[in-house]
């Protein structure tokens, strides 16, 4: 068998494509060679010309600065200054000086040193540093410094500020200050010559600074004219002449100190605390520390090797009128000198690569411009197998049959997106009219429509509501007196004024055929969508689809009323079962709501962040509805109990009874004796003290009865003694008692009559708790809930003498518990619900308004951190509407501002939360409250400071704009 050998074969382009990129990299690093190594020679030149022409422009603008500097000396040696003899005097000149050094920024200070010791300096502030070494207050601009003698040679020693107004801002004497200008070397130097003298870098003798000093001295009155040019200042100006970051400069001095520089090296170092001027060797530019070693002042750009690196380095020196020689030193790194050749060679060749594969790219485009589309469109396709219908498909193509198959395949693409968006709005969003707007413009989409809407059909007002429109300009309502299909299609027709066949309507209608609205759509004039029976079944499937959601929502909106109006209910039941609460569950949620509506419109403080979602607000005021829901279990006549002897009625009745037997017994007594013959006054006055006392005994009782007062000890020790009197009972007092009643009697046996104690504690006024006892003790291990409440003994008694010594109020502790309980039952009552999880905080919020922040409220103990915002808000709600209510028969409505007292008191004592008595009082809340249902005469003036005060808070600052 003869085998065929066989090529590799290579399509065309890329064989042109390989031809392109030989041809292209040849081309490339020829052109890029000649290139690189002419650029070089062409830069080193201009960088050589740049450093000559950069340091005679540098000598040039400091000679010319120092011309400059010296005129200024030379004119104000003349000037009236120098022989004025007093500060005030002197102060005249400040505009002038202050001018001076505005229009020559190097100068940092102007001063005259007189020949008696005298010394008058004006400074500008201009650094930080300055400032903070003078101790200059933020906006002073300038310092004036003065020495002054008098006759008998005191000194008087002075530093003051001025702003840039020359407008004085503080005034201030420095400690031990020892300055003598005589002393100065600028001055001595000035003294022994003639002509203008520049110093040696010193130290500034005020500011610490380093710089140098241009004086002069007036030849008539011996008086020496000096300015002052910082360090800093020269190396400020040399960093604006520096033409790129990496070159590196030195200004420096005949003994190798810098005199000025743009490193960020500090020019200034300290030796033992005294300031200094660095050398160039502390610049840590080796390359400078080379140049300066040179004995020749001045040498062109010349190439040096410093540590194995190549540099490029040049020195001139500065042209001056006195006898400091000063140099400037210039380096360049050849790295950083030839990295822009470098970037130019690397943009060469990547822009070599860049027409490279642009060729191969258009080779590729020419041999795949029909067939590229095509596996474009494919790979598209094949996305969607994956379910992801996010990507928008476009495919662009020479051929007119691909662009159509792309174009109808992203429509498809587009309708299946709009098919999930419908789907998911149906299924998850709560709001009928959100969702309704979200489907009808899917459905606008999908169908290519250019607008369309949804009308709900309103039976009892007998018409059609526009509930969503896409871009259609439709009536909001529409009469219909039917709802059967061809009515309400004949009666939208005409209301919506359409004479063309584009508009196409569908009736929306639920599983048990009741018409829920109508789905309208309008096509495009162009549209390629044709009205006929398949786009009718189509549209008639997905109007079905969103029928049943609307009915759906409107199902469960129907439930979350009716759940609404239950909970609405058993609150309004729970008022109307006390005639003295009525109103109470209505009132503190409006109350609660208010509080939490300003919490979530705190743009600033403690509740910036906080914000509630319409499920949170429907879950609170579901809970402040129902808060005292428990109470539906409590005795009334405990709740509403009114005196202390007030069980289902109000025993003082019976007590007063038997002070009626006792007053009668006095008559008896009386009638006997006189029948027996003995004396009628005596007698009289016996029944008179008798009667009289029992008429105030009974007061006192009837008064302590009311519970409106505390009772002292001596109170509690009198009603005992009134109870030690005793009656005569004729009457079984167990005859026609219950069986409950006879039950808690211990003996039922007596012997009439029977002397019994005017006020007594009998056995069977104890009731005990039996297999009634409520789980709410820690250690209980039935206490499922977290209850932490004190379990009294019995719970009940009535003992009239236990009742009667009530210390305060009218309720005894097993009576307080048994209102207390109704807490407790509401958490139990409301636990044992199923609430959904957007409730489930509702037996907490409704549950917890008793609690205190310091932990000892009831029915958990629960603290501060343990109590959600929500719940710290019923507390408050809960505790002012009972101060302001005024249908309590135990007490009297409280004032406005009675109530938010106590309000504040127990804030201070960690009862209620801190920061919302804040925001009740800053929101004003309370008083939108107030006004609304409390009485007129209970509205009086607030005084927010005072409250604050109480309550220990720190009043809010007013914000001054």
């Amino acid at each position: 068998m003869v085998s065929k050998k066989r090529y590799r074969d290579l399509p065309v382009n890329v064989i042109m494509s390989l031809a392109i990129i030989i041809s292209m990299l040849t081309l490339a690093a020829g052109l890029t060679s000649i290139s690189y190594f002419s650029n070089r020679n062409t830069l080193v030149t201009e960088v050589e010309k740049a450093s000559v022409k950069f340091t005679t422009n540098l000598n040039t603008q400091i000679h010319q600065l120092t011309e400059s500097v010296q005129s200024t000396v030379k004119i104000l040696e003349f000037d009236s200054l120098t022989s004025m003899g007093d500060l005030k005097s002197r102060k005249s000149r400040l505009p002038t000086l202050a001018r001076i050094m505005r229009l020559n920024h190097v100068l940092s200070a102007v001063y005259v040193g007189y020949s008696n010791g005298d010394f008058f300096l004006l400074r500008t502030l201009k650094n930080d540093h300055a400032k903070e070494v003078l101790d200059a207050p933020e906006n002073a601009a300038f310092m004036l410094q003065s020495i002054e003698y008098d006759v008998n040679k005191n000194k008087t020693v002075s530093w003051e500020f001025y702003d840039s107004n020359l407008a004085l801002v503080k005034t201030s004497v420095p400690n031990e200050y020892s300055y003598d200008p005589r002393r100065r070397p600028w001055f001595a130097k000035a003294k022994s010559q003639d002509d203008v003298v520049l110093t040696s870098p010193y130290v500034f003798f005020s500011t610490l600074e380093v710089g140098t000093t241009f004086a002069v001295q007036n030849k008539g009155n011996g008086t020496v004219v000096g300015v002052d040019a910082s360090i800093t200042d020269i190396s400020d100006f040399i960093h604006n002449l520096r033409s790129s970051s990496y070159t590196n400069i030195a200004l420096v001095d005949q003994e190798g100190f810098v005199v000025g520089s743009p490193s960020d090296t500090p020019l200034v170092k300290y030796d033992a605390e005294k300031p200094r001027l660095i050398r160039v060797d502390e610049l840590n530019v080796p390359a400078l520390e080379r140049l300066s070693a040179l004995k020749n002042t001045d040498n062109p750009l010349f190439k040096m090797n410093v540590g194995g690196e190549n540099w490029y380095g040049s020195t001139q020196s500065i042209a001056t009128d006195s006898d400091q020689q000063w140099r400037i030193l210039y380096t360049v790194p050849q790295h950083e000198l030839l990295a822009e050749i470098n970037d130019h060679l690397v943009s060469e060749l990547l822009l070599s690569g860049l027409i490279i594969l642009l060729l191969v790219g258009v080779g590729a485009i020419v041999g795949h411009s029909v067939s590229k589309p095509l596996r474009l469109l494919s790979s598209e396709v094949g996305a969607l197998t994956s379910f992801d219908f996010s990507r928008k498909i476009s495919v662009k193509s020479f051929v007119r049959e691909v662009n159509q198959l792309s174009t109808l395949t992203n429509h498809m693409v587009l309708a299946i997106k709009n098919f999930q968006s419908i789907s998911n709005e149906l299924s998850r969003d709560p709001d009928l009219e959100k969702m309704l707007d979200h489907v009808c413009q899917n459905l606008v989409t999908i169908t290519a429509s250019e607008s369309g809407a949804v009308f709900l059909c309103d039976e009892s007002q007998k018409q059609l509501l526009l509930a969503s429109s896409a871009k259609l300009d439709a009536p909001t309502l529409v009469s219909c007196e039917h709802f059967d299909w061809d009515t309400v299609k004949s009666n939208l027709e005409k209301a919506l004024k359409f004479d063309d066949q584009r508009t196409f309507l569908a009736p929306l209608i639920e599983r048990n055929n009741t018409m829920l609205g109508v789905l309208v759509l309008r096509l495009p004039a162009n549209s390629p969508v044709n009205v006929d029976t398949a786009f009718q079944r189509f549209i008639e499937e997905v109007s079905g689809v969103a029928a049943a959601a609307i009915s759906a929502r409107k199902q469960f909106e129907a439930q979350q009323e009716l759940m609404d109006a239950i909970m609405k209910l058993l609150a309004d039941t729970i008022d109307a079962k006390s005639s003295y609460t009525s109103g109470h569950c209505d009132r503190v949620p409006e109350l609660a709501e208010l509080l939490a509506q300003a919490a979530i419109d705190a743009s600033e403080g403690e509740f910036s962040d906080f914000n509630m979602t319409a499920m949170q607000r429907r879950e609170f005021r579901i809970a402040a509805w129902l808060h005292d829901c428990g109470k539906i279990t409590s005795d009334e006549h405990i709740i509403d109990k009114a005196t202390k002897l007030e069980t289902i009625h109000n025993r003082i009745h019976e007590i007063r009874t038997r002070f009626e037997v006792l007053w009668r017994d006095a008559d008896v007594e009386y009638y006997k004796g006189l029948a027996e013959g003995k004396d009628p006054a005596q007698l009289e006055r016996a029944r008179t003290k008798t009667q009289t006392d029992l008429q105030d005994n009974f007061s006192f009782i009837a008064n302590a009865n009311m519970g409106a007062e505390r009772m002292a000890a001596e109170d509690i020790q009198r009603v005992r003694e009134i109870g030690t009197q005793t009656w005569e009972r004729h009457f079984n007092r167990f005859e026609g008692l219950s069986h409950e009643e006879l039950a808690l009697a211990s003996n039922t046996s007596e012997s009439l009559p029977v002397t019994e104690q005017l006020l007594s504690d009998k056995v069977e006024h104890l009731v005990s708790w039996g297999k009634n006892l409520p789980p709410v003790q820690k250690d209980d291990p039935k206490n499922i809930w977290g209850f932490d409440m004190e379990l009294p003994k019995y719970a009940l008694n009535k003992g009239e003498l236990y009742n009667l010594c009530v210390e305060r109020g009218t309720l005894t502790n097993e009576e307080r518990f048994a209102i207390n309980d109704h807490m407790v039952q509401t958490i139990k009552m409301l636990s044992a619900l199923p609430f959904p999880d957007e409730l489930k905080n509702v037996p907490n919020i409704a549950g917890n308004h008793h609690e205190k922040m310091d932990g000892t409220g009831y029915p958990r103990r629960l603290s501060q951190e343990q109590l959600s915002i929500p719940e710290r808000i019923m507390a408050i709600a809960d505790v002012f509407e009972a101060l302001t209510a005024a249908d309590r028969p135990y007490k009297t409505a409280k004032t406005l501002s009675e109530s938010m007292r106590i309000l504040a008191f127990m804030v201070k004592d960690h009862h209620l939360d801190k920061d919302l008595f804040k925001l009740f009082i800053t929101s004003k809340a309370y008083l939108s409250y107030a006004e609304k249902h409390l009485k007129p005469e209970q509205i009086d003036a607030v005084s927010q400071t005072q409250l604050f005060t109480w309550a220990g808070i720190e009043e809010p600052q007013m914000q001054i704009s």
